[in-house]
């Protein structure tokens, strides 16, 4: 089986955020003016639940549906009592009256662990829809936003020769800078150990290029890449860097305010431990969680 980057969660948020059509490609739903609608992270307040995904309908679009996304690629047995029980709750919360659908995104159905049979009748009547992306693997003809998506899953060099074609000929309605910056992310969190040189080549683009996108702006800032030896041990620093600061950026809007101790603490964890506070961190729901794993750690 193929083994997935860790925390993809975020990596789909962001895809989600930027192309919200994605959702409605992935579940077969035809829904207008998708471009038009905003994603949010919302809280629902007096409890531990959050939502990572919600696809606001533009203004005065009464009969557009409410999307909550969601990307699991973690096999959890609660996965489904959770998510659901924060959608009701957001429901009640914010007197919904519109109509609403559930998209969740697994890699393959062995991730899709959680414990379903009280919510069969959702899936039934098409409330809730998953969506499995090996499914896409040999499938033609797909939108763009699809092929953005499957990237995730294809392996090394199935996933570089569709990256170049994906910033080769990106989507005509997008920003084909917006289209270099998403792909690149994605090999970046697919790939963790290439150096950025290597995420280069891979693309097959000049210097110039890649200096443009947010991601490189964000990641990759002048001033850390002068003086720098090329090569995989570069890639494999880098790539503690990354793990590093998304979990802080993870923890920040888990718990709130991460203080600069144990933000010291945690850049100085193992990679394998940076990984593994990433993934439990999903279970967090205060700051006495993560000072209790890292007293434990």
């Amino acid at each position: 089986m193929a083994i997935f980057p860790m925390h993809t969660d975020p990596l789909f948020y962001r895809l989600f955020q930027e192309r919200p059509a994605l959702a409605f490609d992935l579940a077969g739903l035809a829904v207008p003016e998708a471009a038009d609608y905003r994603m949010r992270a919302i809280e629902v307040k007096q409890t531990a639940f959050r939502l990572d995904g919600v696809l606001l309908p533009p203004p005065g679009r009464a009969d557009a549906p409410l999307i909550f996304t969601e990307a699991q690629f973690q096999g959890r047995p609660t996965f489904y009592a959770r998510w659901l029980a924060s959608i009701f709750l957001y429901l009640y919360r914010h007197r919904v009256t519109r109509p609403w659908q559930a998209v969740v995104v697994f890699p393959h159905r062995q991730a899709d662990a959680g414990i379903l049979t009280p919510y069969e009748g959702l899936l039934q009547c098409g409330l809730l829809r998953r969506v499995y992306l090996d499914d896409l693997l040999d499938v033609a003809g797909l939108s763009f936003d699809a092929r953005l998506a499957r990237l995730v899953i294809l392996e090394a060099t199935r996933a570089a020769t569709e990256a170049r074609a994906l910033v080769s000929a990106p989507d005509p309605a997008a920003d084909p800078l917006e289209v270099l910056d998403l792909v690149e992310t994605i090999l970046v969190y697919k790939f963790p150990q290439l150096s950025r040189e290597e995420i280069r080549a891979m693309l097959q683009l000049p210097e110039t290029n890649l200096k443009k996108t947010r991601f490189y702006q964000e990641v990759f800032g002048e001033g850390r890449q002068e003086g720098r030896q090329e090569g995989r041990q570069e890639g494999r620093q880098e790539g503690q860097e990354r793990e590093v600061s998304l979990v802080l950026r993870q923890l920040q809007r888990r718990i709130g305010v991460v203080s600069k101790a144990q933000q010291a603490r945690i850049a100085a964890l193992p990679i394998e431990q940076v990984e593994a506070l990433g993934e439990t961190l999903l279970d967090f729901t205060d700051a006495a969680d993560l000072a209790a794993w890292l007293a434990a750690n």
